[in-house]
């Protein structure tokens, strides 16, 4: 939420100037302005008295976003991309070697 586009939004809804709106909320219009113009930022319960200022309320509403269901080519794409992880782990040894095969690095 854009606050300041938010509080904008709802006095010029309400057909108030910032000077009006300072006055019904019990601030000045010098911080109104700064809300609007995202200079200063309101704490929550301020944001409430100035929406209630102009007959809005303020309200949350938490939502899981929907499952996405996976286009057909991007299943594909991520089947192949698993087969090729597969094939590379089968590829690996299972069993370490007891010895080092390659030299060792160290002083010369």
């Amino acid at each position: 939420m854009d606050v300041g586009t938010t509080l904008r939004r709802a006095r010029e809804l309400a057909s108030l100037s910032q000077a009006e709106l300072a006055t019904r909320a019990g601030t000045s219009q010098a911080t109104i302005s700064a809300y609007e113009g995202a200079r200063k930022t309101p704490s929550i319960a301020t944001v409430e008295r100035l929406l209630a200022a102009t007959g809005w309320r303020l309200t949350v509403d938490a939502r899981t976003p929907p499952a996405r269901e996976p286009s057909s080519a991007e299943m594909s794409r991520r089947g192949r991309a698993l087969i090729a992880v597969l094939e590379l782990a089968e590829a690996l040894p299972t069993r370490h070697e007891a010895e080092l095969r390659f030299p060792r690095l160290g002083a010369a």
